[in-house]
């Protein structure tokens, strides 16, 4: 995983320096009006985050990092033989910004596949749930129980900075 996080990391801390330099000169200016309607029916029309990752339009749908997934479905690493992208090369240029090659792809498969361990309380978890219970709710359940196993969450209550 070294080294794509030394990748983000530089990346980050780059975008980090311009972030503070434009609030730095702009933070207190203002950009457009919001009316009471906009508010409560959804945010609609209100650039509510500022994100180079993803952009929804309305009528072109949806671009990830700038390519709509016709590009991507093209342009992005798939498996020999395949004809569908591979999971591994969306995250590399969602993380990255940048086209992933064959051989970033590879990488990435191998640390999955390497940190692809799931501890059994978190199946429990899962099967503790109702049958009824929403595919994105047993999700997201899962991905909190898997809190328990985290070296982020274990450094970040001994005291690391959250940048770190």
């Amino acid at each position: 995983m070294g080294d794509i996080k030394e990748r983000f990391k530089a990346k980050a801390d780059a975008v980090g320096v311009e972030i503070k330099a434009l609030l730095k000169e702009h933070g207190d200016k203002k950009i457009g009006e919001v009316t009471l309607s906009q508010i409560y029916q959804g945010m609609r029309g209100i650039t509510g985050l500022v994100s180079e990752t993803s952009l929804l339009d309305a009528q072109e749908g949806i671009r990830f990092r700038g390519y709509t997934i016709p590009e991507l479905a093209q342009k992005l690493p798939k498996v020999k033989g395949g004809t569908e992208p591979l999971p591994e090369g969306l995250f590399h240029l969602m993380l990255l910004g940048d086209l992933p090659t064959e051989d970033d792809v590879q990488q990435l498969t191998a640390l999955w596949q390497r940190r692809s361990h799931v501890p059994n309380h978190v199946f429990a978890t899962i099967e503790a749930l109702p049958v009824s219970t929403h595919p994105m709710t047993q999700f997201v359940v899962a991905i909190m129980a898997l809190q328990t196993e985290s070296s982020f969450s274990k450094r970040y209550a001994a005291g690391m900075n959250k940048k770190d």
